[in-house]
């Protein structure tokens, strides 16, 4: 495990700081040119490009977390840093995230790796000269380290980065029932709430729906709502069963492309059950544990108007690390 030279500036030792203020500013969004791909079972995801990828020079896929976007923050500043660098990136939605619903009643998920493939293997076909790099925050942390692990030495990822990623799925559920972190929890599940009654509301969606629109109300936790709406419309037995499958922590020791994991110990998300221990860290994973900086946050310094980040030179600069034989795909 490494510690490497991040310091939160004076005015952002604190987690939710670092987690909330992100969010209040103000990020320049480049312009992004939209394509849509259609999934084996009826439904699409969209990909909202950077650049137009250029022979045997590197893509940057961004997978992004919970009910976010190409327009969430870290997002719009990992897009902004590729495009100072002149690095090709896209943005993964994942299903009804890209501002438009889905097709079909199931939507996402934190172990979902059938999607994330079906774009990876378009962009390898489509870019066969070039490398693929990715980054996940948060559940799209979770993602990537679950693809990852089950692609092994098959991955089509050459250089990866996950951060803030839930790794133990139960432990984080049980963490965001607790303190303030019941306020970043009520946030999003109102979000998934609408999401849901939208489904069951819709004409052919709502047939295909596992609960009815007076029971949403009550799923005011992840693990009810996990338990009521995730597990049974992506085939899980129930809400453990889901957390114990889709939890990203087992598949770390059978990553077989460098990769590094970046998690903050004052995250109000996640609980030590995220940390991994040495033995199940795989030879090629390189795992960072800061003290500070929150759930995707880690400003170092500026002003709390215009506060400037660590995450952003800290992935580029890994993911180009030896870059000569990463384009020796």
């Amino acid at each position: 495990m490494k510690n490497t030279a991040f310091k939160p500036v004076w005015w952002a030792r604190n987690s939710h700081i670092q987690t909330i203020l992100p969010l209040l500013t103000k990020v320049k969004s480049p312009a992004l040119t939209r394509q849509r791909l259609n999934t084996h079972d009826g439904d699409f995801v969209d990909l909202d490009w950077l650049s137009q990828p250029e022979r045997n020079k590197p893509i940057v896929v961004i997978i992004h977390g919970l009910e976010g976007s190409a327009q969430s923050h870290y997002a719009r500043r990992m897009l902004m840093a590729c495009q100072q660098q002149s690095i090709c990136a896209v943005v993964h939605h994942h299903r009804s995230c890209s501002g438009e619903p889905n097709q079909l009643a199931r939507s996402y998920h934190s172990g979902d790796t059938q999607d994330v493939t079906g774009t990876l293997k378009f962009i390898n076909d489509t870019y066969p000269n070039s490398p693929i790099w990715a980054v996940g925050y948060s559940l799209g942390g979770n993602v990537l380290c679950k693809y990852l692990g089950e692609k092994q030495s098959q991955s089509l990822i050459q250089r990866a980065v996950i951060i803030s990623a839930p790794l133990q799925l139960n432990a984080c559920a049980k963490r965001l029932e607790s303190g303030f972190s019941k306020v970043y929890q009520s946030y999003l599940i109102k979000q998934l709430q609408q999401k849901t009654i939208n489904k069951i509301t819709h004409p052919i969606l709502g047939e295909h729906m596992p609960i009815s629109k007076n029971e949403v109300s009550a799923l005011r936790t992840f693990y009810q709502f996990d338990d009521k709406v995730t597990a049974p419309l992506h085939g899980f037995a129930g809400v453990d069963d889901y957390y114990h499958r889709a939890s990203g922590l087992p598949f770390i020791a059978n990553i077989a492309v460098p990769t590094l994991i970046i998690h903050a110990q004052d995250d109000p998300f996640m609980t030590a059950d995220v940390i991994p221990n040495p033995e199940q860290l795989s030879p090629l994973v390189e795992y960072e544990l800061q003290p500070y900086g929150g759930h995707v946050g880690f400003i170092q310094g500026g002003k709390p108007w215009r506060p400037n980040f660590y995450l952003e030179p800290r992935v580029l600069n890994f993911l180009s690390c030896n870059k000569n034989d990463s384009n020796n795909k």
